[in-house]
Parts: structure tokens; C-alpha cells; sequence
């Protein structure tokens, strides 16, 4: 049976400017980082602690089916999000939704990567 989700894919356009913006700013941890005969970068980071990790990928040569920004359906998750997002535009991360309260009852604020990809932040006790 399936346990756990391992990996998400997050496309970018400069994996370098994205590395430094999941390490530098959002704190993530870098888990992987090579590149293959091919000249294929991979690229992989966890939050401190997580055990899913992203992947900061490029489009292949060619490939037509994805496109680089827009909303991730990825949701992350803290335990204080105000303190949080103040930590977080302190370290340059944008905030599109501040912290509010959702119909569903959590509290839920979206930032962007460089490249406009949009994520979830909410406040939850795992």
C-alpha cells in the first residue's frame, strides 16, 4: 500500500535563482543536487524536519506539456503563520493573501517563488 507522499514537482525557469529562494528564504534544506550525463540538473529540498521533499525542476528540451508559474496545489504547513509570514517577508518572500481565517475554519495565507509558482501556507498542528 501506499505510506507517504515522497516528492512534489515544482517547474522553474532559472534553477539556480530557485535554489536560492527555497534555501535562502523559505529555510528549506537541500537534499539533492546533481547534475546527469545528460546536462540534466536535479534538484531536491525538504523543509527542516519534513520528509517530503520538492523538486526544482526545468522543463525538459522540448517538453510542451507544462508551463512554469501559477498556482502549485502544494500546502504547507506551520505552526504560528503570523509569525511566520512576518519571518518570511523579512526574507523577501511575497505574499499575495496575508494570514485569514477560511470558511473551513484554519488560517491560510498564498506567497509565490520567483517564477509566480503559488503556494499554500497554513497554520496547523501536525
Amino acid at each position: 500500500m501506499i505510506r507517504r507522499i515522497v516528492l512534489a514537482g515544482i517547474w522553474v525557469s532559472d534553477q539556480d535563482v530557485a535554489l536560492k529562494f527555497y534555501v535562502e528564504n523559505l529555510g528549506f534544506e537541500l537534499q539533492t543536487d546533481i547534475t546527469m550525463e545528460t546536462g540534466y540538473r536535479w534538484i531536491e529540498v525538504v523543509p527542516p524536519g519534513g520528509d517530503t521533499a520538492l523538486t526544482l525542476a526545468k522543463p525538459y528540451f522540448g517538453q510542451k506539456d507544462v508551463s512554469v508559474g501559477g498556482f502549485t496545489n502544494v500546502v504547507l504547513s506551520c505552526d504560528n503563520i503570523i509569525k511566520t509570514c512576518e519571518e518570511l517577508e523579512s526574507r523577501g518572500v511575497k505574499f499575495i493573501e496575508k494570514p485569514n481565517i477560511q470558511d473551513w475554519g484554519m488560517m491560510q495565507a498564498l506567497f509565490e517563488d520567483p517564477d509566480g509558482n503559488v503556494f499554500v501556507l497554513v497554520e496547523r498542528e501536525d
